[in-house]
């Protein structure tokens, strides 16, 4: 199988071995991408501050139309990519649709916000001075994206950096490159200078460690596990390089008494059960208040029992392969851990055996002890704990008892108590009635061990900009 080569300097090229991507649903191999050692990235580092200047000195309107160009290409390829996302990565084609739409306004947005990066004149102290403030671009920026949203948050880190003037290396996850080798292809077509771009692909430790050891790579930002971010951050110190990390999370979700309960019942379908549960902001804790517990489980167990299961390309599937066996024998661990500790399956509980894959039955669980490992550890699979809480107090404390803070979900009809939520809660994103709150024009990030930054919104360009102060003596002729 012809390996798909690897976009570097502004050439295609297939400087390594095969790396071979298998489809999750089927076990079959599907496709191969090329790969580089740590050299070829040093090199890559190399060429990438090569175009630094010339790419920082572009225009804003330039950076702009260029970003344009490239939402362009992406929405015109959206079909082709999203059936690629759904092969490598499992997920229902549906999904995969959404996931390429957001990827789009991404682009657009930051195609929009590469013109409003704004300096400002600061009052002076003394006569004769005059103070600047300039936003200067961090310079080369090492990408890593996480292989459960492959397209969209590989966009949230390449449309920011290009739009404020920095050359970006990408670093697709070795599960899912070969659609980023296709939104390579479209960015491709909007002629950005060699260098600006580029597309690497192979050992992550060995990229990661070209990205931190090299002097020229100013920024790396990074999607994955809270472990490998603490990795990353040791391996920063030395060069001092700056971070933006996206880390785990472990959302919890506070159903009041006082919440639409068909609304909450399908709010959390969608928070826990999307991409099959793979998501940093699934809910991993559902919460339910006293009052409303036992109907609340029962028709969550009923939603649950009718999510349709199997390949993502099949039509009406909800529920797709988990990325690989690992993945799935970590959930299976987590239910075995609950069954052994009293709690009850009331649904799924084990492999889906419809397809070769790796599939899991949509799984619903109470009566857990607070020891229960997947009250602590992240799961990244359709398992859905649900426990009874008695008062906001008693519901907040419980929610904010974790070392993440990603993400927070809170459905109630009573304004007062969602604000005294939003107030509370110690995540980066809430979403109150809200199960899909992650949009281009707001801030994405986490609090605590979730991570350091944010992406999207104002901020997500700003990630990527150096504010420059530059003060003017001797004028006092004006």
């Amino acid at each position: 199988m012809e390996p798909r080569p690897l976009y570097l300097n502004g050439q295609w090229q297939s400087p390594g071995p095969a790396l071979e991507v298998t489809d999750p649903a089927t076990g079959e191999t599907i496709g191969a991408v090329a790969t580089v050692d740590g050299e070829r990235v040093r090199q890559a580092i190399d060429d990438a501050q090569a175009a630094f200047p010339t790419w920082r000195r572009t225009t804003a309107l330039e950076r702009s139309r260029a970003l344009t160009r490239i939402a362009d290409a992406v929405e015109a390829r959206a079909e082709e990519i999203a059936q690629m996302i759904t092969r490598e990565n499992g997920k229902p084609l549906p999904q995969a649709r959404g996931e390429m739409a957001m990827t789009v306004d991404h682009f657009r947005w930051f195609a929009e916000e590469a013109r409003h990066v704004y300096g400002r004149v600061v009052p002076h102290q003394l006569p004769g001075k005059r103070h600047l403030v300039f936003q200067h671009p961090v310079g080369v920026v090492g990408a890593i994206a996480p292989w459960n949203f492959p397209v969209v948050l590989a966009a949230r880190k390449v449309a920011p950096a290009l739009a404020a003037g920095c050359p970006v290396i990408l670093k697709p996850a070795s599960a899912t490159p070969l659609s980023s080798v296709l939104l390579t292809e479209a960015i491709a077509e909007a002629d950005l200078p060699p260098g600006v771009f580029q597309l690497v692909a192979g050992n992550a430790a060995a990229i990661a460690e070209a990205f931190f050891s090299h002097p020229h790579c100013r920024k790396v930002t990074f999607t994955g596990s809270t472990e490998v971010g603490k990795q990353l951050i040791r391996q920063a110190a030395d060069t001092v390089t700056r971070l933006s990390l996206e880390l785990g999370g472990h959302a919890p979700v506070l159903v009041f008494d006082d919440a639409d309960l068909e609304a909450a019942v399908e709010g959390v379908i969608i928070a826990k059960f999307r991409n099959t549960g793979q998501s940093c902001i699934a809910a991993n804790r559902v919460y339910v208040q006293q009052g409303i517990y036992d109907t609340f489980v029962s028709r969550l167990v009923e939603r649950a029992r009718e999510l349709k299961i199997g390949p993502g390309t099949e039509e009406g599937v909800e529920i797709g392969p988990l990325i690989d066996e690992r993945s799935l024998q970590h959930a299976l661990d987590q239910i075995e851990d609950a069954r052994r500790r009293g709690a009850v399956i009331h649904c799924g509980g084990k492999r889906w055996e419809g397809a070769p894959g790796t599939f899991l039955e949509p799984t619903v669980i109470t009566g857990l002890p607070e020891e229960a490992a997947c009250l602590h550890l992240e799961t990244f699979a359709p398992v859905a704990p649900v426990m009874p809480f008695e008062s906001e107090t008693d519901g907040l404390a419980r929610a904010n008892d974790t070392p993440y803070g990603l993400a927070a979900y809170v459905f109630t009809q009573d304004l007062a108590r969602a604000w005294r939520c939003a107030e509370e809660l110690e995540a980066g994103t809430i979403g109150i009635n809200d199960s899909t709150p992650a949009t281009s024009q707001c801030p994405f990030g986490g609090m605590k061990e979730s991570g350091l930054g944010r992406e999207l919104g104002s901020e997500g360009i700003a990630a990527y900009l150096e504010p420059k102060h530059i003060s003017f003596a001797r004028m006092s002729d004006y």
